[in-house]
């Protein structure tokens, strides 16, 4: 089994979702974008191999593989790793592994049809060290599509983010950019046929949600 040696922000993560960790199995029968609505995995096409960048609690990832893809999730919290091979275990066609996501990149040279993210670690991580290597392990033709907050106003580019939780202040870094913004930064690393658009939420006050889709 790959595992890599967490970096310091997977505290973040693993205290964010301690209070979740005796939580029900989700349903795993649907695959969301967003917090509120569900733009569904179509955005994917029908790919026999997946790549799950901050899966969480795994729900999606679940999702495809009941649907007949070979899905590997990677995420750096080993809280939420443990949890979802909990969850999912006996899921065939699912792998979730420990590690970081331009690490796993890195380390596994294997091409995947559809390399996503929904508010994970695409949200999380340097652009510029990622893009790269999602354009590199992204099989001619694949689908790349990831999800995050959308950014209410600037300033853009790299910000913190920060919470207490178990009375313990913790932050993260994030990336927020605008659809074009997105689109621009996907079109220099060699991706094409690039979509970039807002998804309201419909929870009044609720964050909207920024989706982009594109290929190779």
């Amino acid at each position: 089994m790959f595992d890599v040696a967490p970096v310091p922000e997977a505290a973040y993560w693993d205290r964010y979702h301690r209070s979740e960790a005796f939580q029900a199995r989700p349903a795993g029968d649907r695959f969301r974008w967003t917090t509120g609505i569900e733009a569904g995995a179509d955005i994917l096409g029908s790919p026999k191999t997946a790549l799950d960048l901050g899966p969480a609690e795994g729900e999606n990832a679940a999702y495809l593989a009941r649907h007949g893809a070979q899905v590997v999730a990677v995420d750096l919290s080993p809280v939420q790793i443990t949890r979802a091979r909990a969850f999912w275990g006996d899921v065939p066609g699912l792998e979730f592994v420990h590690a970081e996501a331009c690490a796993f990149l890195d380390a596994d040279l294997r091409q995947w049809e559809a390399i996503y993210s929904s508010w994970g670690a695409v949200w999380f991580t340097d652009p510029a060290e990622l893009l790269p290597r999602i354009r590199a392990r992204l099989a001619p033709g694949g689908v790349f599509a990831f999800s995050h907050r959308a950014a209410n106003g600037g300033p853009y580019g790299e910000r913190t983010v920060s919470g207490k939780w178990l009375e313990t202040d913790l932050t993260a870094r994030c990336w927020h950019h605008t659809p074009k913004q997105w689109t621009a930064l996907l079109e220099d690393h060699g991706f094409t046929n690039v979509r970039a658009e807002i998804l309201p939420e419909p929870e009044p006050g609720g964050p909207s949600t920024l989706l982009v889709r594109a290929s190779t």
